[in-house]
């Protein structure tokens, strides 16, 4: 590099926003992930020793996945070639793994390949590059917020180590913004900050984790407050505020974020919580998710989790839907909202669940059996003659409406699928099938009085 270069670096370097400003060199420098880079990690100890696995950094946005493959690039001495997955194409990376190829024959220098948002390339695009991260030509580093398992290819994933990063605990955020005042060579020490108790913490919550939100509106308070007669600048709470406005939502709903929200409020609704219930609702709601794709969701609740122990949710759930389709958004909003809490705070039961997943075995592992001949209607005089419906209790001609008979294929009498629990309404459905499966028993005098034809 010569001068003219590297006056050209450092000055491009010094015009970057303060999040590039103050990305670490190193481990030590680096806050966060201890559970990946943490002293004595294998992926650390790799690093340190010279071997750089191909990996995948999977993590919400502002955890430090682009600050870490620049620091593994820049520990182990490789040339680093990043490239975005929106921009580039096929071409674009044919040309990096030239250069990859030239900087290993000219410098002996291996090449990271760093490529953001991975999960935007197309399979043809991860295809390119698979021979040569098999070969060795490039070292892929790869970052994505979404589940690597659906957009990234199994060939490629097999060639890579998925390292999973969590968003930054709100001290580890504090850590770095307090860095970043103090700092004067990269940061904005010389400025001479104040930045209000009130004003940290409320940049701190809001950033949710991410430190790149953080030191981007930091740096806006701070170059937009003048200096007082003391040459201080007094960061307050409203300017943090006006700098941060309101953040983008991560809310994707083709993304993570639409399952693993789908995901909250069906566990919540599980979980008996109505406050967790709402709210899981009320934030993929006001996020622009479709109000149908929720509603579909809680009518299978209605069955699946509540099910028996309370009938009635089936009901609600249903007449939830027609409210979706009748007045939609943002109207329906709270029929959603009474859909969710009576949900959360019914009593629970899977048993139809349960019971139809037994039936479901069984009939895949092959039973097929017929019906039997007391339960088939004799609409023909051919049937009758064959026995169809001889021998059938017609319950109506029965005390309480009930007779035991076998309704069952031959094979399966005496099966139980239907287990009711004791939860809610099922109560009296345990109680009722006692009374009349083990409580009664038909008497000859009883059936030679019920005899009644063809009745179905």
């Amino acid at each position: 590099m010569d001068m003219f270069e590297h006056h050209s670096e450092e000055q491009r370097k010094q015009d970057a926003p303060l999040a590039v400003r103050m990305r670490p060199i190193n481990f030590d420098a680096f806050v966060g992930q201890e559970h990946i880079i943490g002293k004595g990690r294998v992926l650390r100890r790799s690093i340190e020793a010279g071997r750089i696995p191909s990996i995948v950094l999977w993590g919400p946005p502002g955890s430090g996945k682009t600050t870490l493959a620049y620091i593994i690039a820049n520990m182990t001495d490789s040339h680093f070639s990043p490239v975005s997955a929106v921009s580039a194409g096929v071409a674009d990376l044919r040309r990096l793994i030239e250069e990859a190829k030239e900087h290993r024959s000219l410098y002996q220098k291996r090449t990271i390949l760093f490529i953001d948002e991975i999960h935007r390339f197309n399979k043809a695009q991860q295809d390119a590059i698979l021979p040569y991260v098999e070969d060795g030509t490039v070292t892929l580093i790869g970052a994505t917020t979404e589940n690597p398992s659906f957009e990234v290819t199994s060939p490629l994933l097999s060639r890579a180590q998925v390292m999973n990063l969590n968003s930054l605990t709100e001290n580890e955020v504090r850590v770095i913004v307090m860095r970043a005042l103090r700092d004067n060579l990269n940061g904005l020490g010389t400025y001479n900050v104040q930045l209000a108790a009130e004003a940290l913490e409320h940049l701190i919550r809001m950033s949710k984790g991410d430190a790149r939100v953080a030191l981007n509106a930091l740096e806006i308070a701070v170059l937009t407050t003048p200096s007082n007669a003391q040459g201080k600048r007094r960061v307050s709470l409203n300017i943090i505020e006006d700098a941060l406005q309101r953040r983008a939502t991560l809310y994707d709903k083709e993304g993570d974020q639409h399952y693993d929200a789908i995901s909250a409020l069906h566990k919540s609704m599980r979980g008996s919580d109505p406050d967790a219930a709402l709210y899981w609702l009320a934030k993929m709601l006001e996020f622009g998710e479709d109000p149908l794709y929720i509603v579909r969701r809680m009518v299978r609740f209605a069955s699946e989790d509540v099910g028996m122990a309370d009938p009635q949710a089936l009901v609600i759930t249903m007449a939830a839907q027609q409210a979706v389709h009748f007045i939609g958004m943002p109207e329906c909003n709270l029929a959603l909202a009474e859909a969710a809490v009576y949900l959360a705070t019914a009593p629970k039961s899977n048993s139809l669940y349960e019971s139809y997943s037994r039936v479901q075995a069984e009939i895949r592992k092959g039973s097929d059996d017929s019906v039997p001949l007391h339960l088939r209607n004799a609409v023909t005089p051919l049937m009758k003659e064959k026995g169809y419906g001889e021998g059938y209790k017609y319950a109506h001609d029965y005390p309480e409406h009930f007779v035991e008979q076998k309704n069952l294929p031959i094979s399966l009498q005496g099966k139980k699928f239907y287990s009711p629990s004791d939860q809610g309404y099922e109560k009296h459905v345990v109680n009722r099938l006692k009374n009349w499966w083990q409580g009664k028993k038909d008497t000859d005098s009883t059936e030679e009085n019920s005899e009644t034809g063809e009745k179905d």
